[in-house]
């Protein structure tokens, strides 16, 4: 018979029980591990597609706005984002990110243009119904 607690957070286990109210809230205590949690609330989720969308833009140098502006998600989504999971961007001191929003016949006609490609870093990714072209153009200094 399939428990009516939600599983425990920590191990995933259905041998649930009760443990109280804390704040409102039905605490419950795992008796595998006998781990003390309550359940989330529910809110509004984004899509985990989205969060790796956006925590891949963070790495390659992309600003939070920017990344708001592309995704339509809140920079301020993209900068808890980026503490919860300790993202830290490398240090890119010779190239800077550039990028361009493409659809499908756009990206072919771009990528067929060989002063596009040649001698350039670049990264193609998926961003709904458009392509992302990020290229690294290096820095030269006189």
């Amino acid at each position: 018979m399939a428990s009516i607690f939600p599983p425990c957070p920590k191990c995933d286990s259905d041998d649930i029980s009760k443990n109280g109210v804390i704040k409102g809230k039905q605490r419950y205590k795992c008796r595998s591990c006998l781990y003390n949690f309550t359940v989330e609330k529910m809110g509004k989720s984004i899509d985990s597609y989205y969060v790796v969308k956006a925590l891949q833009l963070y790495i390659e140098g992309v600003s939070y706005r920017e990344i708001e502006r592309l995704l339509g998600i809140s920079h301020v989504s993209v900068m808890n984002w980026v503490k919860k999971y300790q993202i830290k961007v490398p240090k890119q001191n010779l190239a800077t990110p550039t990028y361009k929003i493409l659809n499908q016949k756009e990206l072919a006609e771009f990528i067929s243009r060989p002063q596009n490609v040649e001698g350039k870093g670049m990264l193609i990714t998926e961003l709904g119904d458009k392509f992302m072209v990020i290229q690294w153009n290096r820095i030269t200094f006189n």
